[in-house]
């Protein structure tokens, strides 16, 4: 009987294989690590935060150690403060399950160094598009900048009843990445909270806000989608990005 994260393991395993070469490390913004500023995971041998509750006993035993890379840290905090973004390094932080859950289907040696990145709890959409913007050089110096979300994610509305403010909002995001012009692009996700059912996908817009990171890194460039399913835990529909 197929699993009910079947398709999007499969996504997942797949996405290396369309990269060009094996990313020197990994720069995972993730929706679980909200601060004041923007702050960067810099411990050499990230522990792990098991950031969720009544889950099975062996959710609680994962383990995915891949090491941190306290010079990606150093650079991204660098990177952030030459455009004027006060970033800090967290030497402790481990990774959270937005950051070791999809990893383990993509990179399952854990054999690729790992950095996090919070997002901010003003939860600005141009702070982040400006975040990305500021990351850009690392995309040509070998790191894959994951933003790690969901792009449905409301826990009080779950099963058919999510079916169709998922879809409206699914289809204003297609629309969004992968039909409009890098300006438009960049309007609309500034316009989020407008979108067709925005508050019903999103009642808190953590798990959108790493998809603008992504978008202000790779700002130029066209989107694929990578991952689209019409009844993920019973009936969201959702969907996953590739820019450039």
């Amino acid at each position: 009987m197929p699993g009910v994260f079947d398709e999007l393991e499969a996504a997942l395993v797949a996405l290396p294989k369309a990269l060009p070469e094996k990313p020197k490390a990994l720069l995972v913004v993730t929706a679980h690590w909200e601060e004041r500023e923007l702050t960067v995971s810099g411990s050499k041998a990230p522990p792990m935060i098991y950031d969720y509750g009544g889950f099975p006993p062996h959710t609680y035993q994962v383990k995915y150690p891949a090491p941190g890379s306290p010079e990606l840290a150093h650079r991204v905090v660098e990177l952030l403060g030459k455009a004027g973004i006060p970033a800090r390094v967290d030497a402790e932080r481990g990774f959270d399950h937005g950051t070791f859950t999809p990893l383990q289907p993509m990179y399952p040696q854990a054999d690729v160094p790992v950095v996090q990145l919070s997002i901010l709890k003003t939860f600005e959409p141009m702070a982040h598009v400006a975040a990305g913007r500021a990351l850009a050089p690392l995309r040509d110096e070998g790191i894959l900048i994951l933003g790690s979300g969901l792009s449905y994610h409301n826990l009080g509305q779950m099963g058919p009843k999510a079916a169709a403010p998922s879809k409206a909002f699914d289809a204003w995001l297609q629309e969004t990445m992968l039909r409009s012009s890098p300006e438009a692009r960049v309007a609309r996700l500034r316009e989020w909270s407008k979108a067709p059912s925005a508050r019903q996908a999103h009642p808190r817009e953590d798990h959108l806000l790493p998809l603008m990171v992504a978008v202000g890194a790779a700002e130029a460039e066209k989107a694929s989608l990578v991952y689209h399913e019409e009844a993920f835990m019973g009936g969201w529909c959702v969907s996953s990005f590739r820019i450039g």
